[in-house]
């Protein structure tokens, strides 16, 4: 995966036994049998450096942030401003101004419905495609009943890539914005991102990408996109759960009303009006999630520590020797095929359901994602009920991948 340029790693190879050492979750043994942890696209698992981190804050530094004169709650604000500055250059922001903190990409895209949506109204349109994880479609959806705004959405061929031609015919001076994924969550299809803002704004419209799926693999700057709109989630990129980013241009996001009310959000309450703060923080309302920011900024440093380049090949080696040796499988059928893809598979064998080849998988301590993995649009595209999806990282190996496919020729003659 490429989405940007990668930058260089000038570090020394990384060792993959000292990698997977790092993460302590793949040491656990799941019905006698070490982890074979594929389900990354769901949720990564954690670098002690991570967990440390997060650890030194609820040891050392526990406190609330911002208007606090005591010394700890100085440091947490510290921690917590810089864990915005750091992901602000990890993503190529170019002030981090333009990064909020939500709980993940579901809020962040709940937050630009409600807030840069309120504009929006009956005439109006949202393009999106059908490859797009339920979240960023039902908040859309949800806008649609309440100001008759239109959703148009762009198809996708067989082999699982977006049908540009036809995109480029649902632009539109009636078009309001462009919300489409990155990265398929169920495919690991690399959408034409370049190309797409391109088109869009040649037309004055603003694009929001779903990069959930693209920032673990790979380096993103956002403003050599141009795009208008970004989010991610900590936890897919090797963070904690329960934050996340959205990035918007400075512009935008002063233009753009409230879209909570509380604390920090403020800049004077009277019961005559209030008056809000500046960006960011006119966004976060309430504690935020403190440990959760200054882990992903952890996240961020890990993923640099190890260099992109490195990064990149691993992961394009395991999805090429995957997907030659999941394809020697009688009756497995891949499904999502584009040229460019990150380290997704996704496939069913034969009738068998996917939950039951999960199952089995399970007994033998492998664990992979079954079901319509929040796109089931996508899956009546399809026909198909849901997938398997094996999802890998730079922390996996070939070996696991052999024992994938052992397990699978196991699972086929059961479930024949």
């Amino acid at each position: 995966m490429n989405p940007t340029a990668a930058k260089p790693n000038t570090a020394q190879t990384p060792d993959l036994d000292l990698v997977r050492a790092a993460f302590p979750a793949l040491q656990t043994e799941v019905h006698g049998h070490q982890v074979a942890y594929f389900d990354n696209a769901a949720t990564s698992q954690k670098p002690r450096a991570v967990l440390d981190r997060i650890d030194r804050y609820y040891c050392e530094e526990n406190a609330n942030v911002h208007r606090g004169v005591h010394t700890m709650s100085q440091l947490a604000t510290e921690a917590y401003e810089g864990a915005r500055e750091r992901l602000a250059s990890f993503l190529g922001a170019s002030s981090s101004r333009q990064i909020i903190f939500t709980r993940g990409a579901t809020e962040a895209i709940n937050l630009l419905a409600a807030s840069f949506g309120a504009s929006f109204g009956a005439g109006d349109e949202i393009i999106v495609s059908a490859m797009e994880h339920h979240a960023n479609i039902v908040p859309w959806q949800l806008l649609s009943e309440r100001t008759g705004v239109k959703l148009r959405v762009v198809p996708v061929t067989d082999d699982g890539e977006l049908d540009i031609e036809e995109f480029r015919i649902l632009l539109n001076d009636r078009t309001r914005l462009v919300a489409l994924v990155h990265v398929s969550n169920s495919l690991g299809t690399i959408n034409p991102v370049r190309r797409i803002i391109a088109d869009a704004h040649g037309l004055g419209i603003p694009v929001l990408l779903d990069g959930a799926q693209a920032t673990p693999h790979a380096p993103v700057n956002l403003k050599e996109l141009d795009v208008d709109f970004y989010c991610l989630s900590s936890h897919k990129m090797f963070g904690p759960t329960g934050v996340g980013v959205l990035y918007g241009k400075a512009e935008l996001l002063e233009s753009m009303p409230p879209w909570q009310g509380g604390g920090d959000m403020i800049e004077e309450v009277s019961f005559s009006g209030t008056t809000f703060n500046e960006i960011p923080h006119k966004f976060e309302a309430g504690t935020p999630n403190i440990a959760g920011a200054i882990g992903m900024a952890a996240a961020a440093d890990y993923l640099e520590s190890l260099g992109w380049s490195w990064i990149q090949q691993q992961e394009l080696d395991l999805l090429e020797y995957a997907t030659a040796q999941l394809s020697q499988i009688d009756g497995l059928r891949i499904i999502g095929t584009a040229p460019k893809k990150a380290a997704v598979i996704s496939f069913l064998i034969g009738a068998t359901h996917p939950y039951d080849v999960g199952s089995v998988l399970d007994r033998l301590g492998i664990a992979v994602r079954t079901g319509h993995h929040c796109t089931q649009p996508l899956m009546k595209h399809y026909g198909i009920p849901g997938t398997v999806r094996a999802s890998f990282t730079f922390y996996n190996s070939r070996s696991e991948i052999d024992r994938l496919a052992e397990g699978l020729q196991r699972a086929a003659q059961m479930l024949a």
